[in-house]
């Protein structure tokens, strides 16, 4: 009788096991969906300045009007460029204002102010051994708020 018992619960824990591993399965499946790949399509199309791709990522993205962060991201054959400077403005009437450099790793940060119109394309200024050249980024603003 003894044995019985002991086989009746050896099957209902298998049982129990074969239920929590598919559970966790599934759990892990949904876990590994949700923190899937950045499925973002790009803010703009990167361009070529003196041999270097320049892109932006906007925070928001896509921006919206009014204040947005700005990473511009400079990449050239050997990898990332860190011994340039780079300023943004969104208006030609804008005073140029120095982007904050994030680390050596060729990404520069600053927020400027958008909106529909006039401040709807991100200047890029950038300055590498007495060169300097300015790009123009048209920015697709979102229209949520």
């Amino acid at each position: 009788m003894r044995s019985m018992k002991k086989n009746n619960l050896h099957i209902s824990v298998n049982r129990l096991r074969r239920e929590y591993v598919r559970y966790i399965k599934l759990f892990f499946f949904l876990l590994l969906a949700a923190c899937g790949g950045d499925h973002r399509v790009a803010d703009t199309q990167p361009q070529k300045w003196q041999g270097a791709e320049v892109r932006i990522e906007s925070r928001p993205s896509p921006p919206q009007s009014g204040k947005n962060e700005f990473l511009v991201i400079v990449t050239g054959e050997r990898g990332p460029i860190h011994d340039i400077m780079v300023s943004v403005r969104t208006d030609d009437q804008d005073q140029w204002v120095q982007a904050i450099q994030d680390g050596d790793i060729g990404v520069f940060r600053r927020a400027a102010q958008v909106a529909p119109g006039t401040r709807s394309v991100l200047q890029v200024q950038i300055k590498r051994n007495g060169v300097e050249g300015i790009l123009r980024f048209p920015l697709n603003l979102s229209i949520e708020k």
